[in-house]
């Protein structure tokens, strides 16, 4: 079963770097999405979700249970997730802006700053 969770997450990995990979700004940003899914998935899988004991210290312990669940990780990839989720939203509004700037979301079309020229060349011909 590990097997089979480990695979999954490495294609999902897999297609989102092929995503990112790509010149189009939305294809960029879904695979960042996934990519954000995939090392969460990887995170929640190492604190070992696999037990059925809750992380909860019963009434006059001081411990938790041994096959108790790790709570780090859970609240790791709670927080992931969040941060993840404002990023993606920033990225979109990102991607938004751009479209209605430069009126397209093609990587390749975008270079304006490229026929600016490079400041470090500009600068030599000054004494």
């Amino acid at each position: 079963m590990h097997l089979l969770f480990a695979l999954s997450i490495a294609v999902l990995a897999g297609c989102s770097l092929y995503l990112i990979l790509s010149r189009h700004i939305v294809r960029v940003l879904l695979g960042v999405t996934m990519l954000s899914a995939a090392i969460n998935l990887v995170i929640f899988f190492a604190g070992r979700i696999v037990t059925n004991t809750p992380a909860v210290i019963r009434a006059g312990g001081s411990s938790l249970p041994a096959d108790a669940a790790n709570p780090l990780p859970q609240a790791l990839v709670l927080t992931a997730i969040v941060i993840g989720f404002s990023l993606t939203a920033f990225f979109a509004a990102l991607a938004l802006q751009t479209y209605r700037r430069l009126g397209s979301v093609d990587l390749r079309q975008i270079d304006a700053a490229e026929r600016l020229g490079s400041p470090i060349s500009a600068g030599k011909d000054r004494p």
